[in-house]
């Protein structure tokens, strides 16, 4: 089979892309809107960027009618977040708060999501995610127009809370006590105690 995505309707290379590039990690997005009210949004296109400085990204695409998400919108007014880790115990909580809310809504509220002060940003972390970093805003680079463009949000980051729960014996975090969860195609998802080790030469 040979793809030409060069003409490729986007909700079908969007179909493609999500259902071949795998796993995915999750970035949980905590923000706050300049009027002060929470939001709370999984998104899985994320990765980290570089160490020099320690910096992430994730990518809130437009929604079906070109719209920016709430996501957007907040970093855009308050330029700053946090990305929680989701380990398969907050799967069900992280997969509610994918839904559609009206601007404004907070999904830990509305989904009974414990929340935690952050330390040098203003938007909260998840109370129980294992890993949560907090960021400021780097940049955004806009990628397409429309239905389904990407704002590609670059975060430093400021400071990262790790449970000690999940630290291993040699003082770093153990993939099997984190037991995060990564995107797959459609409904599937994978979880990080599928592990295995080869020695880079």
């Amino acid at each position: 089979m040979r793809l030409d995505f060069t003409t490729l309707p986007p909700r079908d290379a969007y179909s493609w892309m999500v259902t071949t590039i795998l796993p995915r990690p999750i970035a949980w997005v905590s923000t706050i809107s300049a009027g002060g009210k929470t939001n709370l949004a999984p998104f899985s296109f994320f990765q980290g960027v570089c160490a020099n400085p320690p910096t992430l990204m994730f990518v809130p695409v437009n929604t079906r009618d070109g719209a920016k998400k709430d996501t957007t919108r907040n970093i855009e007014a308050v330029p700053e977040f946090v990305v929680n880790l989701v380990p398969f115990a907050l799967g069900e909580q992280m997969n509610a708060s994918a839904a559609m809310l009206p601007h404004g809504e907070s999904e830990f509220e509305k989904f009974g999501i414990a929340s935690k002060p952050s330390e040098r940003v203003r938007p909260p972390r998840v109370a129980a995610a294992p890993v949560a970093f907090e960021c400021t805003l780097d940049r955004i680079v806009l990628i397409g127009e429309g239905p389904l463009a990407a704002n590609v949000m670059f975060g430093r980051i400021l400071v990262a809370h790790v449970s000690d729960d999940v630290m291993g014996p040699d003082g770093r975090p153990d993939p099997a006590k984190l037991d995060l969860i990564g995107r797959l195609g459609g409904d599937a998802y994978v979880r990080t105690r599928d592990i295995f080790e080869m020695e880079r030469p």
